[in-house]
């Protein structure tokens, strides 16, 4: 008995832990400092929708991705500028190598993980990635994990 006791007083703090929400994502906000070229390179580089504001507010450009979340884009005077590749957008298509043949068509320079221009990552899931640069900096991951 003493140790059913003892296994029930160590059960009962971690089935609390076990997470019952359903999440998904809404958006991603990233500051820049040029809304205009910044916003230019989700829309045409990426292809992402433009969306407008719900205020019509100025500073802000606003993109759909895929109808279900969005990117926002916060213009600001100044941006700190220390990001590393682990601080990242992650996009995921199902087809990377039509994707890598439209960004070599437009001389679009990405790269893999590793830092080696042109060249793509293969995690240990399979996924294949690379990553790009915004205008301002920021990574941008795309992947085949919805492929």
């Amino acid at each position: 008995m003493r140790y059913i006791i003892l296994l029930a007083m160590l059960y009962l703090p971690l089935s609390g832990l076990s997470q019952s929400f359903s999440y998904q994502i809404d958006h991603y906000s990233m500051i820049v400092e040029n809304l205009k070229e910044t916003g230019d390179f989700y829309s045409d580089v990426l292809g992402l929708q433009d969306i407008p504001h719900p205020s019509n507010a100025e500073g802000f450009r606003w993109f759909s991705i895929d109808g279900t979340t969005q990117l926002h884009l916060i213009k600001k005077d100044s941006v700190a500028r220390d990001k590393s590749k682990s601080e990242h957008l992650c996009l995921s298509l199902s087809n990377l190598e039509e994707f890598i043949d439209y960004l070599k068509e437009k001389n679009i320079p990405f790269w893999d993980w590793e830092g080696t221009k042109g060249a793509v990552s293969l995690r240990g899931d399979g996924v294949r990635q690379i990553y790009l640069l915004d205008p301002e900096g920021n990574w941008v991951e795309v992947n085949n994990a919805n492929g």
